[in-house]
C-alpha cells in the first residue's frame, strides 16, 4: 500500500529543454534562426529613408521630372498630384514624368482596398479627361510606389545621378508595372 501512495503523490521528473533536444541541436537551431533573420533583413534593403517610412506614414513626395523640365510641365505635374490627392479613397501620391509617360503611383486607404479596380478606372477616366495630351501609367501597387519614391529621392538627393540612369530606372518601373498587369 505504501508503494501505491508514494506513486500517487509523486510528480513526474522535470526535464529541461536541453535534456530533450541536446545542447548541440539547440545551438544548431539558434544558428539557423539567426541566419534566417540575417537573410530576411538583407532582402528588405532600400536605399531611401522615405521609401522605408512610406509604409508607416504619408510622405507626399513632390512631383519630379526626368531631364530638363519646363515650368509649365512642373505646374501640370503639381496639378495632377493635387487632382489625384483630392480623391477621398487615396492618401499618398507620387508623380514622375519621363520622356514619354507620366507615372502616377498612389496608396489606397485601407478600407477602400476592396474597390481598387473601380478606383483605378475612376482615376484613369479623370486623368484622360483633364489631360488628354498626356500618357499616364497609373498604379496602386506598393512596390511601384516604393520604386517611384526611391527614384525621386535619388534624383533630388544625388546631383550626380544622371538623366540616363534616371530614365533607365523609370523605364524599369514602367516595365515592372506592365508585367504585373
Amino acid at each position: 500500500m505504501n508503494i501505491f501512495c508514494h506513486n500517487l503523490y509523486s510528480y513526474p521528473k522535470q526535464y529541461s529543454y536541453d535534456t530533450y533536444l541536446g545542447k548541440e541541436s539547440l545551438m544548431k537551431k539558434i544558428i539557423l534562426f539567426s541566419f534566417f533573420l540575417l537573410i530576411m533583413s538583407g532582402c528588405s534593403h532600400h536605399d531611401s529613408q522615405n521609401a522605408t517610412m512610406s509604409l508607416i506614414k504619408e510622405i507626399h513626395p513632390t512631383p519630379a521630372i526626368i531631364g530638363s523640365g519646363e515650368n509649365k510641365d512642373m505646374d501640370m505635374l503639381n496639378k495632377v498630384k493635387e487632382d489625384v490627392e483630392s480623391m477621398e479613397e487615396l492618401f499618398d501620391v507620387a508623380v514622375i514624368k519621363g520622356e514619354k509617360e507620366i507615372l502616377v503611383a498612389y496608396k489606397v486607404k485601407h478600407l477602400q482596398r476592396f474597390h481598387m479596380k473601380g478606383i483605378e478606372k475612376k482615376l484613369n477616366k479623370m486623368l484622360e479627361e483633364d489631360y488628354p495630351d498626356e500618357d499616364f501609367i497609373v498604379s496602386s501597387d506598393y512596390k511601384i510606389f516604393l520604386e517611384a519614391v526611391e527614384l525621386h529621392d535619388k534624383m533630388e538627393g544625388d546631383k550626380q545621378y544622371s538623366e540616363e540612369k534616371a530614365q533607365k530606372k523609370f523605364d524599369k518601373i514602367i516595365k515592372l508595372k506592365k508585367e504585373m498587369t
